[in-house]
C-alpha cells in the first residue's frame, strides 16, 4: 500500500467505452488506449484534425458592422435595450470546424471479428464502462510521470506513448501470440461517409510501412496517417487495410499523422519514422528515453499529498470515483489534471476535449472556446510550474493576432485586437454568434487569454516582448473605442456582453458589463506598466472607466448601468472577472467590493449543472476566502459523477458529454484554496477545504519570483520559499498582514500557528 500519492491510475479491465481510454499526449499527437489484450485499439488524434465543411474561409470572416456601430451606440444609450439584436449582417449560426479523431491503431489476435464494428463503442456495464472484476491477471495502467499507458496479461505486455522528443506515437507488445493482425481503420463514430480513404502496405527491410490517407469530401485537403511496423522474428505479409504478423517475439509500431492537401509523401514519412530508430538493441527504450525528461521534468514540479488512507490510494480509479469525499480520490484527480494538461498543451492549448476524441460529433465542434473554459483549463499553468501550456497559449494568441485585428476592424472600426469567443485553432475570426449569442460584441477576450501570458512574466520575473506587443494592440483597441460617455462624463462600453448571460429586463447586448469594465481597466493598465512611453495616456484613459456598481441585493452587479436587472440562474460568472482572474476586488485592498461580490456568489445558481461553472464558482470563492464553499463546489463535481474511468471528466452530471473542463480546472481550484499570489503579495491557506485538514503541497510558483512548498495540519503550517529575486511582500496569513522580506537563492521558512 502507497504510503505517498499514487501518479498513475489503474483498472482491472480494458475499456469499453472510448471515454475510459487512458490518455497519452505530446501536446501535438493524441493516443486513446482502449487496453484489450485481444482486440487492442489506439485512436490516434492530432490538434491540426479540424473537418472543413466546404464553404471556404470567405464565409468565416467577421461581420462588417463599423459603420452602423454608431447608430447601435446612439440607440443603446437612448435606452432601446433590443438594439443589439439586429446589429448583425444577417447570417445563420455558424460553429467553428469540429474537431475529429484521425483513426485508430488496431491489433487483433485469432477469434476477433475481421469485420467488427470497430467504432470504438461497448456495453456499459454496470454504468461505469464495464467496472468489476476484469480477465485473469488483467491489468491496464497509465503513469502519469512517464505519459506510458501499459497492459499486461499472462506476460503479455502493450504499452503506448506519445513522444515529446520525437512527435510521434510508440506503441510496443511483447508475446504478440502466433498470429497478430495489425491495420489503421478509419471506422469511428460519425466518420462521413463521403471520406475518402484509401490504405496502403508496404514491406521494408527496416519494417512494414502501413498508411492511411483520408480526403475530406468537397476538396483536396486531406490527412494522412503512417505507421512503421518493427516486428521481432517471426514474418509479415500484407493484408487488407494493413499486414499479417506471425511468430514474432515482439512488434514496435511507430504513427504519425499530417495534415495536408494533395499528395502526402508516404515513403518521406517512413523513412523520418526509420531515422527515429537508431543503432541500439532496443529502440523502444531508447525512444523512450529521448522521451521521458522533458515529459517527467514537467510533470515532477509540483505534487499534492492529502495524507489520504494508503488502501485507498491502491484503488483502482474505477473505485476511488465510488468514493467522493475520499483524499485519494482528490489527490489522484489532481495529478491527473496536471498530467492531462500538460500532454495536450503544445502546438494549442487543450481544447474543449483536451487533445482527444473518440468520435467525429465531438460536442461543440471540440473548439477553443475563449469565453470561460480554456481560460479555466489553463488557469494552474504559473502556479503549477507548466510553462509548456503557457508556452502553447501564446502559440495560439500569437499566430492569431492578424485574424483578431481583423475582427476590431471589421466589427468596431478600430485599430488593436479583438479575441473571438471560438476559434478552430485555424481561425481567429470572430464569426460564431448569434441573436442569443452575440459573442461577436464580446470586447474582453483578449485581456483574459494574455492574463496568463502576464502571470508567466511575473512568475519568472521578465517580460515577453510578443507578451508587450500583444498588450499594447489590446490597449490601442480600447483607445479608439472607448469614446462615448454618459452624462457624468464617465466612458460607457457600449455595446457591452457578459458571456453568456442577459439582464433579466434587457437583450443580450447592452453596456457596461462588469467583465468589460475590469478587462478594460486590465488591459489599459498593465499595457501601461510595459510600455512606460504611454502610461500616461493608457493610465488616463482606465480612470475614466466607470467603477462597479452594488445592486440592491448588496451584490456586485453584472451590469453597472442601474436600469439592468441582475439574471442570476446562470452558469457563468462573468461579472466576478475583477475577483478571478484579475486582483481587481480583493478582501485585502477592495473589503466593501469583495463583500458584494461574495454576496453575488452567494446568489449565483448552477443554471444547467456544468463543471466549468462549479469549479469557476469555487475559483473566486477562493479568492475571496470562503472554504466552505470551495469544498461545497468540489462536492458537487466528485459526487455528480462528472469524472471518467481515464479520470478525463464531463461537461455534465453522470459523465454526459466528454469535456476537459472539470479535469484540467480541478489543480488550479486546489492550488487557489491553498496559496494565492501577485507581485506584491503571498496568501497562505486562504481557503483550505474542511474535509482535508492535512497535507502537503511541493512546488509552486508565486508570481512574485519564489518556489513554495507548504506543509499543514490542524496544529499549523509550514512554508519554505526559494526565491529567484530578492523583494519585499506583504503575506497574509489567518493572523492577518505582515511585511516579508525576501533575498535572491536565500530559503525563507515560515511558520504558522493554529487559530
Amino acid at each position: 500500500m502507497s504510503t505517498t500519492p499514487v501518479h498513475g491510475t489503474w483498472e482491472p479491465r480494458p475499456a469499453t467505452r472510448w471515454e475510459d481510454g487512458f490518455l497519452s499526449g505530446n501536446g501535438r499527437h493524441g493516443a486513446l488506449v482502449f487496453g484489450d489484450p485481444d482486440d487492442e485499439r489506439v485512436v490516434v488524434t492530432h490538434h491540426t484534425l479540424v473537418r472543413p465543411d466546404g464553404d471556404g474561409d470567405e464565409h468565416r470572416l467577421p461581420p462588417r458592422l463599423a459603420e452602423e456601430l454608431p447608430a447601435l451606440q446612439d440607440r443603446l444609450l437612448s435606452g432601446d435595450l433590443t438594439a443589439a439584436e439586429d446589429f448583425t449582417d444577417g447570417r445563420p449560426l455558424r460553429w467553428v470546424r469540429p474537431f475529429h479523431p484521425a483513426f485508430q491503431v488496431r491489433l487483433r489476435r485469432p477469434g476477433d471479428d475481421p469485420g467488427g464494428r470497430g467504432d470504438g463503442r461497448g456495453g456499459r456495464g454496470d454504468g461505469r464502462g464495464g467496472r468489476g472484476e476484469g480477465p485473469a491477471r488483467y491489468r491496464r495502467t497509465v503513469d502519469f510521470t512517464t505519459g506510458v499507458t501499459g497492459t499486461t496479461r499472462a506476460g503479455r505486455t502493450g504499452r503506448v506513448f506519445v513522444s515529446r522528443a520525437d512527435d510521434v506515437v510508440v506503441q510496443h507488445v511483447t508475446e504478440p501470440g502466433p498470429v497478430l493482425g495489425i491495420t489503421l481503420d478509419h471506422r469511428l463514430p460519425g466518420a462521413p461517409t463521403a471520406l475518402g480513404v484509401g490504405h496502403g502496405a508496404v514491406l521494408t527491410p527496416e519494417g512494414a510501412l502501413l498508411s492511411l490517407r483520408a480526403r475530406y469530401p468537397d476538396g483536396d485537403l486531406a490527412y494522412t496517417g503512417v505507421t512503421l511496423a518493427v516486428v521481432t522474428g517471426g514474418t509479415t505479409t500484407p493484408a487488407p487495410w494493413g499486414v499479417r504478423v506471425e511468430g514474432a517475439r515482439s512488434v514496435l509500431l511507430l504513427t504519425r499523422v499530417r495534415r495536408h492537401t494533395g499528395e502526402a509523401d508516404v515513403v518521406a514519412e517512413g523513412r523520418a519514422l526509420r531515422a527515429l530508430l537508431g543503432e541500439g538493441p532496443d529502440p523502444y527504450d531508447d525512444l523512450l528515453a529521448r522521451h521521458l525528461p522533458p515529459h517527467r521534468t514537467a510533470y515532477d514540479r509540483v505534487a499534492l499529498d492529502l495524507a489520504a488512507d494508503p488502501a485507498e490510494r491502491s484503488l483502482p480509479g474505477s473505485e476511488l470515483l465510488g468514493r467522493p469525499h475520499s483524499a485519494a480520490l482528490l489527490e489522484r484527480l489532481f495529478a491527473a489534471g496536471r498530467y492531462h494538461l500538460l500532454s495536450s498543451g503544445g502546438l494549442f492549448p487543450p481544447r474543449l476535449t483536451g487533445l482527444w476524441t473518440g468520435t467525429w460529433d465531438t460536442a461543440w465542434s471540440g473548439a477553443f472556446t475563449n469565453d470561460a473554459n480554456l481560460n479555466l483549463q489553463t488557469a494552474s499553468a504559473a502556479a503549477a510550474a507548466l510553462p509548456e501550456v503557457t508556452e502553447a497559449l501564446a502559440a495560439l494568441v500569437h499566430r492569431q493576432l492578424p485574424d483578431w485585428r481583423d475582427n476590431a476592424r471589421a466589427v468596431f472600426g478600430t485599430r488593436g485586437v479583438v479575441a473571438p469567443a471560438h476559434s478552430d485553432g485555424e481561425s481567429g475570426h470572430s464569426y460564431h454568434f448569434s441573436r442569443e449569442y452575440p459573442l461577436h460584441l464580446w470586447t474582453a477576450g483578449a485581456d483574459w487569454l494574455l492574463k496568463p501570458l502576464v502571470d508567466h512574466d511575473e512568475t519568472r520575473g521578465e517580460r515577453d516582448p510578443r507578451t508587450a506587443a500583444a498588450l499594447a494592440e489590446v490597449a490601442l483597441f480600447y483607445q479608439d473605442f472607448l469614446t462615448r460617455t454618459d452624462d457624468e462624463g464617465r466612458l460607457v462600453v457600449v455595446p457591452s456582453y457578459s458571456p453568456e448571460n442577459r439582464p433579466a429586463n434587457a437583450s443580450w447586448g447592452a453596456l457596461d458589463a462588469a467583465m468589460d469594465l475590469s478587462a478594460a481597466r486590465h488591459a489599459l493598465l498593465t499595457a501601461a506598466a510595459y510600455h512606460p512611453g504611454h502610461a500616461h495616456r493608457w493610465r488616463a484613459l482606465a480612470d475614466r472607466i466607470p467603477p462597479h456598481r452594488v445592486n440592491a441585493d448588496g451584490a456586485l452587479a453584472e451590469w453597472a448601468r442601474p436600469e439592468l436587472a441582475d439574471s442570476y440562474d446562470h452558469r457563468h460568472l462573468s461579472h466576478l472577472y475583477g475577483v478571478w482572474p484579475l486582483d481587481e476586488i480583493t478582501p485585502y485592498d477592495t473589503p466593501d467590493l469583495a463583500a458584494a461580490a461574495h454576496r453575488a456568489l452567494e446568489l449565483r445558481g448552477p443554471e444547467n449543472d456544468s463543471a466549468h461553472g462549479h469549479l469557476h464558482h469555487a475559483l473566486i470563492a477562493a479568492r475571496l476566502r470562503d472554504a466552505d464553499r470551495v469544498e461545497s463546489a468540489l462536492d458537487r463535481v466528485l459526487g455528480g459523477d462528472f469524472f471518467h474511468d481515464s479520470l478525463m471528466s464531463a461537461h455534465y452530471p453522470h459523465r454526459h458529454v466528454y469535456n476537459a473542463d472539470a479535469a484540467h480546472t480541478l489543480p488550479a481550484v486546489l492550488i487557489e484554496a491553498l496559496v494565492q499570489s501577485t507581485p506584491g503579495r503571498l496568501v497562505l491557506l486562504p481557503a483550505p477545504p474542511p474535509a482535508y485538514p492535512r497535507g502537503s503541497l511541493r512546488g509552486v510558483r508565486t508570481r512574485f519570483g519564489a518556489a513554495l512548498d507548504l506543509t499543514w495540519a490542524p496544529d499549523g503550517a509550514t512554508a519554505v520559499l526559494r526565491p529567484t529575486r530578492t523583494v519585499r511582500i506583504e503575506l497574509w496569513t489567518s493572523d492577518g498582514a505582515e511585511p516579508l522580506d525576501l533575498v535572491a537563492h536565500e530559503d525563507r521558512v515560515l511558520t504558522l500557528k493554529a487559530r
